[in-house]
């Protein structure tokens, strides 16, 4: 697999472009198979986890190719023959979001519970719950659900926890069903509204995504959508946000939306780092002293879980102590470990974790043990005296697009081994 060598030392300057949001990107490719015509994807990035729903959705029978400017045309075949194996389902979590698209449309899925990175439980119940109110006949044989429904029937459902996989299994379901469904308590974050968005240009009516109840009116079919682009991707903005600032840097972020990430921002500003607004550009810029903050993770619009890790990297050489409450997901906390072989002085008590401020961090052979703790390694990394040798550095390469490139371009000494 190779292994990332990161060389610390180094201010990050410059300017860098943000790409495509994997995790709505990912959703948008679900959706695209209810689309009876050709659909045209914009700014989708080009990383593993991309490709393996690109391979898993060509196993039924899709046309797609790429083309310019990370695009990608795609064209659903009127029946479907094969369901999508499981070496290659395992591989990805977010193969899950087929559920719901391949229920409204064909009528049938049969599906192995999905793979992904190991952050913790991530139950299938809410997803089961809702696709059930809509008429769905479900169960699950030797670890494939089997689902069935000759036409799904708007419902009114509440979800017992605002998930944004259960919101967009459902959404995308409804959109096909027999009547109104309406969705409360609903996952809020951006990805769910472009999502939403990429819908209604397919002819769906779906209102409300962004609030906590989403109202959808069934159609009979959807149609094609020759252009649309997907927003910018807010986790890999707040990360070369977060290492501008561990680094003692200057960079400025282009194509960003800049509420996207406000949490982060706000975060950022209490612990004296300068994050100003210029359209869709963040400049980050590094102040002394940096003063420790605490962060609590939660659903959008709270701190996302999916920079967690690379603040804890970031506070692990702060003067004083941070605290990290970590909501979502119980496992996220293990990159602890390998910060502190790095020489970080972090206490982890269930949910909570205390990171006591070091002088400095020092490199080390460590292992991305998911992906976002393989970002929060390159930010720590970047921060410490001598190299930093990365295994595992296949869980990066899942969710970020030229990560070598983008961090050399800002004076970082990256490369692979």
């Amino acid at each position: 697999m190779g292994k990332l060598v990161v060389a610390g030392g180094s201010p990050l300057k410059g300017r860098v472009r943000v790409s495509g949001a994997k995790n709505a990107a990912l959703a948008i490719l679900c959706a695209s198979v209810m689309a009876e015509g050709e659909v045209l994807l914009e700014n989708i990035p080009e990383i593993t986890d991309i490709q393996v729903m690109i391979d898993i959705i060509r196993c039924l029978g899709a046309r797609i190719r790429w083309q310019e400017n990370n695009s990608l045309h795609i064209q659903m075949p009127g029946r479907v023959e094969e369901m999508p194996p499981y070496e290659m389902v395992k591989k990805l979590r977010a193969s899950n979001l087929l559920m719901g698209p391949m229920l409204a449309r064909y009528g049938r899925v049969e599906l192995s519970l999905p793979g992904g990175c190991n952050i913790g439980i991530r139950p299938m119940d809410l997803h089961f719950k809702g696709l059930a109110a809509l008429g769905a006949e479900l169960r699950l044989e030797k670890g494939v659900v089997k689902a069935r429904a000759e036409r799904l029937n708007g419902s009114r459902i509440y979800l017992d926890f605002p998930s944004v996989g259960a919101t967009e299994n459902i959404m995308m379901a409804a959109c096909l069903a027999k009547g109104q469904t309406v969705i409360e308590n609903v996952a809020k974050e951006p990805e769910v509204v472009d999502l939403a968005n990429f819908l209604n240009c397919l002819g769906a009516r779906v209102r409300g995504a962004g609030t906590d109840i989403i109202k959808i009116e069934g159609v009979d079919s959807l149609r094609e959508c020759l252009r649309y682009s997907v927003i910018p991707d807010r986790i890999e903005a707040g990360t070369y946000m977060v290492a501008a600032a561990a680094t003692g840097g200057d960079v400025r972020l282009e194509n960003v939306i800049p509420l996207h990430v406000e949490p982060l921002s706000a975060k950022l500003r209490e612990a004296n780092v300068e994050v100003f607004e210029e359209g869709d550009v963040l400049h980050v810029r590094a102040r002394e002293p940096l003063r420790p903050v605490d962060i609590k993770t939660m659903p959008y619009p709270g701190f996302p879980t999916d920079l967690q890790s690379q603040m804890m990297a970031l506070l692990s050489t702060v003067k004083g102590t941070s605290m990290i409450v970590e909501n979502i997901f119980e496992n996220r906390f293990r990159v602890a470990d390998e910060l502190k072989r790095m020489g970080a002085k972090i206490k982890v008590e269930g949910r909570l974790a205390v990171v006591e401020g070091v002088p400095r961090l020092f490199g080390a052979k460590v292992k991305a043990t998911d992906l976002r703790a393989g970002a929060a390694l390159v930010v720590a990394g970047l921060m410490a005296e001598g190299e930093t040798e990365i295994s595992n550095v296949y869980y990066i390469d899942r969710g970020y697009h030229r990560l070598e490139e983008k961090l050399s371009s800002l004076g970082a000494r990256v490369w692979r081994s």
